[in-house]
């Protein structure tokens, strides 16, 4: 049985197998953030922070220099400690936002609230209860080429992934793909298409933790 940390880092390393060399990337904060953790060697992604990086580079690790105690700290669109690769570059929020809106983001890997068999996203708040906001999500999931909602499969029990979402919606008919420690999914016309299942489930346990009923891949694989 895997447990929290080892749920993470196995949807990130399935999902950095979405990215293709030469990609511009925007990861969303949480979970997305560990996928350039498990790119293979041979792929070399641009990451775009929507508060204006190009080419962002990893979170200082622990007994580095922490860039909140320079003057110029760097932050990611999250604000948490971040840094820049060489060759990077710092753009204002309207060039950002620019890029984003005029499609030329090919990816954008985020965490979700709620996903359904529309590809219809919530992530962004919980009616009664205080939470970052929106942030740029909505321009991110109506401008990315690819969509993709990196995600544990359940919160607490609850189902994440349902026919309907029940909360309110960042954007409609965004998301192209769900991957969670149990599976990926793609969303197709007919609903939530399973692709590929973690062998540590049966497919009646991904089921029965879904609120959607699972269409069932006939060329279905394991999950590497």
């Amino acid at each position: 049985m895997m447990n929290k940390e080892d749920i993470k880092n196995f949807i990130a390393k399935r999902t950095a197998q979405e990215l293709k060399d030469g990609d511009l990337v925007n990861l969303g904060i949480g979970l997305p953030t560990l996928v350039p953790t498990f790119l293979p060697k041979d792929i070399h992604v641009v990451l775009q922070s929507e508060n204006g990086i190009i080419n962002t580079g990893p979170s200082p690790q622990p007994g580095s220099k922490n860039p909140m105690y320079d003057p110029l700290f760097v932050v990611n669109a999250g604000g948490a400690p971040a840094s820049v690769l060489p060759g990077g570059s710092f753009i204002d929020s309207a060039l950002s936002f620019a890029l984003i809106r005029g499609g030329h983001v090919d990816c954008t890997i985020l965490g979700a609230l709620e996903v359904d068999s529309h590809g219809n996203l919530s992530n962004w708040i919980i009616p009664g209860k205080k939470v970052p906001g929106m942030g740029g999500a909505m321009d991110l999931v109506v401008g990315a080429k690819d969509v993709i909602v990196a995600m544990e499969h359940t919160a607490r029990g609850n189902h994440k992934i349902l026919q309907e979402c029940k909360l309110p919606y960042t954007a409609v008919n965004c998301v192209n793909k769900i991957i969670t420690e149990m599976g990926v999914m793609l969303v197709v016309p007919e609903g939530i298409l399973l692709t590929e299942y973690n062998p540590e489930f049966t497919l009646e346990e991904i089921q029965n933790c879904t609120g959607a009923k699972l269409l069932i891949s006939k060329d279905i694989k394991q999950m590497q």
